[in-house]
């Protein structure tokens, strides 16, 4: 069986650091056999999460099924005022629409966490929050979390960073995520 993993994040910049960091996680869970999809940027444009309103926009709707399918998740969140983004914790309130599914919310589901910011106090601030929201969601967050300084690593567009050990960890946390899904199915 082919684990499926989701990767949630980036910024609305097309091709962010953020999300340069969540292809480099998503390459190694792919490299670990997992088939794996990208929600990023445009995709993460989302009206204001609304419990009282049932209808949802075609982006939410997928949003909210690729979570569903998902047997693994990776949230990157650039730090935004020394916490996850607007944009991420939009995204992330969607999940409350899985409350009623067999497997609620991201229960059973390793996730994997990455905070990426112009210096450590909101990057590691930033993971400390994804890994808190993945608990309150019953999220399984990986051993391995990585707060990622980008005022000393950059992301290349071609997948290259400027620190070997960040893409080493970045791909760990990737395949961290396989192992405990397959592990799981």
């Amino acid at each position: 069986m082919t684990v499926n993993v989701v990767g949630i994040g980036g910024s609305l910049r097309t091709d962010s650091q953020s999300e340069r960091a969540l292809r480099i996680v998503l390459d190694g869970a792919a490299q670990a056999g997992a088939k794996t999809t990208l929600v990023s940027g445009a995709d993460l444009v989302l009206p204001f999460y609304d419990p009282a309103e049932p209808d949802r926009s075609p982006v939410a709707r997928r949003l909210v099924e690729e979570l569903r399918a998902a047997d693994g998740v990776v949230l990157v969140s650039p730090g935004y005022h020394g916490t996850v983004s607007g944009l991420v914790k939009n995204a992330l309130d969607y999940v409350e629409d899985l409350r009623d599914d067999a497997r609620p919310y991201l229960d059973g589901r390793a996730v994997g966490c990455v905070a990426t910011a112009r210096g450590w106090q909101a990057a590691v601030t930033t993971l400390t929050s994804l890994r808190s929201i993945v608990h309150a969601l019953r999220g399984w967050p990986t051993p391995l979390g990585a707060a990622v300084n980008s005022a000393q690593v950059e992301f290349g567009a071609d997948g290259w960073c400027t620190d070997e050990k960040v893409t080493t960890t970045l791909r760990t946390i990737g395949l961290q995520v396989v192992e405990f899904a397959t592990a799981r199915v």
